[in-house]
């Protein structure tokens, strides 16, 4: 890329789009092409046809997608799959149409089998069954994988995939039904934080940025305390209760938004998809994506004590077991791209440090 090439970066209003933008800015690419949903939905393939033959952008990165935790994931199943096929089958395919010089093309590590072994390597992919509760979202990914990898044996494109870890930081989404466990936990443990101390200003400008159930801060007072349970949020006699998902024992893997940002530049300026290509004996080639991470994993449970830590929360956690842990690891092995010239920076205790001064604005 130079710095006057045309770059589109789809979905640059999420967590990994808006770092991405603000990364290449950063490095002072002056063309970069960004579209609000409102303006362009990537599901609708005539929309994005027509987009690609005005706009004829040189590089894509593709960080648009429908993304969720795992109560999303299990209760959207049909959107998840159904709108990520569509986000990937229309940009992919209009970027070989239209000649874009290069492509990347984000997924998840959630593609990996539920009980693959750890740390889990990108040769491990279709070796065995998904955990069920991200099926639908890791096999569109899985797609999105095998369509880059196929376009480029067929067509000599050049799209490379990467499958990042358990992402945070700015811009993340706080909303409690549909927002992934790192940042519902911050959310939580501050409105209860706040409960705790009886700090209804706090409570009720929350809600007033993001409601929840459809209740703001305008809301009654009982409304609010029976809708923060709904959440497990609760007193219980002078105590504050925090109820978690699952039993708190899953080991989980987080990178931070804008070490993922810059691991996709250096990987769109230095690294094509012959650099990505594992041959076997046979003749096949597969496994071309790669891994992004940090190669380090924590309990949900000490995450929880972290984040307690950091926002000064003295109430306590009740882990409820009868919900699903989902995978119970999910570390990523990062060789691959550590060998390609890349590492992480930052520490899980500096980015909630970060991602928590940014959410109280």
């Amino acid at each position: 890329m130079d710095k006057n090439s045309k770059i589109f970066v789809a979905g640059h209003k999420g967590l990994v789009g808006s770092a991405i933008v603000k990364k290449l800015e950063s490095e002072g690419f002056k063309n970069i092409i960004k579209y609000s949903h409102s303006e362009l939905d990537l599901v609708d393939t005539l929309a994005v046809k027509n987009f690609f033959e005005i706009e004829k952008p040189d590089y894509v990165f593709l960080a648009a997608a429908k993304v969720g935790g795992i109560i999303a994931n299990n209760v959207y199943r049909a959107e998840f799959i159904y709108e990520n096929l569509m986000i990937q089958n229309n940009v992919i395919h209009q970027s070989y149409v239209n000649g874009v010089k290069k492509l990347l093309f984000l997924g998840s590590t959630c593609i990996y089998p539920k009980h693959a072994p750890q740390p889990l390597k990108e040769e491990y992919l279709l070796t065995d069954t998904l955990e069920y509760t991200n099926e639908p979202y890791a096999i569109a990914k899985i797609a999105g994988i095998k369509m880059c990898e196929s376009y480029n044996l067929q067509y000599g494109t050049n799209f490379i995939s990467v499958m990042p870890t358990n992402l945070y930081g700015l811009n993340d989404n706080f909303d409690l039904e549909k927002s992934h466990v790192l940042p519902a936990l911050i959310r939580k443990i501050h409105l209860g934080k706040a409960l705790e101390q009886n700090d209804w200003n706090t409570i009720k400008n929350n809600l007033d940025r993001l409601p929840i159930k459809g209740l703001t801060g305008k809301s009654s007072e009982n409304e609010i305390l029976n809708v923060l349970e709904l959440f497990g949020i609760k007193r219980d006699n002078e105590k504050v209760i925090v109820e978690i998902w699952g039993s708190g024992k899953p080991l989980r893997e987080f990178l931070w938004s804008e070490d993922m940002a810059e691991a996709c530049v250096f990987l769109m300026q230095n690294v094509n998809f012959n650099d990505c290509v594992t041959n076997f004996n046979d003749g096949k080639i597969i496994n071309t994506h790669i891994n992004i991470g940090t190669g380090k994993e924590i309990s949900i449970s000490d995450l929880a004590i972290l984040i307690k830590n950091t926002i000064d929360f003295k109430g306590e956690f009740l882990f409820d077991s009868s919900k699903p842990d989902g995978t119970m690891r999910k570390l990523t092995d990062t060789t691959k791209i550590n060998l390609l010239g890349w590492k992480y920076k930052t520490e899980i205790e500096q980015g909630i440090a970060k991602l928590y001064d940014f959410y109280k604005g």
